[in-house]
């Protein structure tokens, strides 16, 4: 048995270490370590509740509008009111444009420069992936940032700012719209919209969307039209993509989008193949080889704590090890999209819940939410309330549950005598990237890397990086 260290990984928001012991050319275990802390929970502790606002966006600069939701629906919680109708379209809006544009970025920028590596150099595919996907320099990159940054501008326009926004508040959005800032909404929509059946799709938003089974994904790849999907399906088929990196087949989601009648993408756990009530009262985050003092027990978010304990034995992550009903289970867009019920999500988690799966599961979310986020745009009126606000009481409690680019998102608060007594907050990563728990259960990644190729000498293939990346890791959020 050999022991490698595999990190830092490039292309990656914060910190990421994974060792790997290797035996008989494949990984026979995996440990993930988030070796960075960071101190949110404890800073937030004997704050004003309103000061959350301020602090947590700062978590990340990626997902800040995710954190900014996930507070206001915590003070929201703690407060006892509901923000009106322009202001819930707004929160919408915001978070989807954030989640959006943490897709793109993912699939161009993070994940397809990795087919340009050269041990892919004997590959067919290979010059054209690697002039197309190259990290920098690659065709892809100089259209996606314009086009990025031209649908960001959407988030100006929404929230003021991005990162780090403040217009996202527990009673709605305290950035009113006019009609003429709608008008330049729907142009900017129009206009990413074209980038994306023209670049990435190669096709409508509305005939990927409707995509029910692989067997319908391999007759539209087989259709007319290019387009970047397309590229990557057929690299997936080369390298078996499908096959690797499987995860626990146990799928998470909070609920994303609200509507009036529920959520867009509805909340639940997915196991078993099929579908169950989510109890979030079953959440508990264990310690027992992370850096935090010993609880003595896996304890619920609402009663948990964070204090460091750098030398604690066993221990190999900052990243705490959250479980639902003591199992593990995956978070993000393949989870959001299996749990929501799109069959094509349903056919592709049951087959393998794989890399490849997980990619087509963030591009066709993209598909999805871009149409809604135009009729929302209908849905304003101009004129009508757009925020509503009350102070929480000086002991009251709440929760805030939202659903981020990379998966399920929860803050939860707890004040007494007018300040912040407790702050605790369970990230995607968190749970997808978490170390083993006082079972010995792996957490999501560890368990997909498990029987990859390895080898106690030559560099790490390229498969690692890929299931690393198909979790798409935002490290700075896992930790606090």
């Amino acid at each position: 048995m050999t022991r490698r260290i595999v990190g830092p990984f490039n292309r990656v928001e914060g910190d990421l270490e994974i060792s790997l012991d290797i035996a008989d050319g494949r990984v026979a275990a995996a440990y993930v370590n988030s070796p960075l802390y960071r101190g949110f929970e404890q800073i937030l502790q004997g704050k004003l509740p309103a000061d959350a606002l301020v602090l947590v966006p700062r978590i990340c600069g990626i997902c800040s509008v995710a954190q900014s939701a996930a507070a206001a629906l915590a003070l929201a919680d703690a407060t006892g009111i509901a923000p009106p109708a322009n202001g819930r379209i707004a929160a919408n809006l915001t978070l989807a444009a954030e989640n959006l544009a943490d897709h793109l970025t993912h699939f161009y920028l993070f994940f397809m420069a990795d087919f340009a590596r050269e041990e892919y150099k004997s590959r067919r595919w290979y010059h054209a992936a690697a002039e197309r996907f190259r990290a920098v320099s690659g065709t892809a990159a100089a259209e996606v940032l314009p086009a990025r940054a031209r649908f960001m501008q959407a988030m100006g326009m929404l929230a003021g700012k991005w990162p780090h926004t403040l217009a996202v508040q527990p009673g709605g959005s305290t950035r009113p719209l006019q009609s003429s800032e709608l008008f330049r909404l729907h142009r900017i929509l129009r206009d990413f919209r074209g980038f994306l059946e023209t670049t990435t799709f190669g096709a409508a938003l509305e005939t990927v969307g409707a995509l029910d089974s692989d067997a319908a994904l391999a007759a539209w790849r087989a259709g007319t039209g290019g387009g970047d999907l397309r590229r990557f399906l057929d690299i997936a088929d080369d390298l078996g993509l499908w096959q690797v990196g499987q995860g626990t087949g146990r799928y998470l989601s909070y609920g994303a989008y609200a509507l009036p009648e529920g959520c867009l993408f509805a909340p639940g756990l997915w196991k078993e193949g099929g579908l169950h009530v989510l109890d979030t009262a079953a959440i508990a985050e264990d310690t027992t080889h992370s850096w935090y003092a010993a609880t003595g027990r896996a304890r619920h978010p609402a009663e948990g704590g964070t204090v460091p304990a750098e030398d604690k034995p066993a221990a190999y992550s900052w990243c705490k090890a959250p479980r639902l009903g003591g199992e593990v289970v995956e978070t993000g867009a393949l989870a959001r999209q299996v749990v929501a019920g799109h069959p094509l999500a349903r056919v592709l988690a049951a087959q393998s819940g794989s890399v490849a799966a997980r990619v087509v599961a963030r591009l066709l979310e993209v598909a999805l939410v871009l149409p809604r986020m135009e009729s929302w745009l209908d849905e304003i009126v101009p004129g009508e309330p757009w925020c509503v606000s009350a102070q929480p009481a000086d002991e009251t409690s709440g929760v805030g549950l939202v659903e981020a680019a990379r998966g399920s998102l929860g803050h939860w608060l707890a004040v007494r005598r007018g300040r912040i007594h407790n702050y605790q907050i369970v990230a995607p990563t968190t749970w997808n990237f978490s170390p083993r728990d006082a079972e010995g259960q792996p957490g999501v990644l560890e368990q997909a890397l498990a029987g990859l190729p390895g080898s106690a000498g030559d560099p790490p293939p390229a498969v690692i990086h890929h299931v690393v990346r198909s979790f798409d890791p935002c490290m700075v959020c896992t930790v606090h």
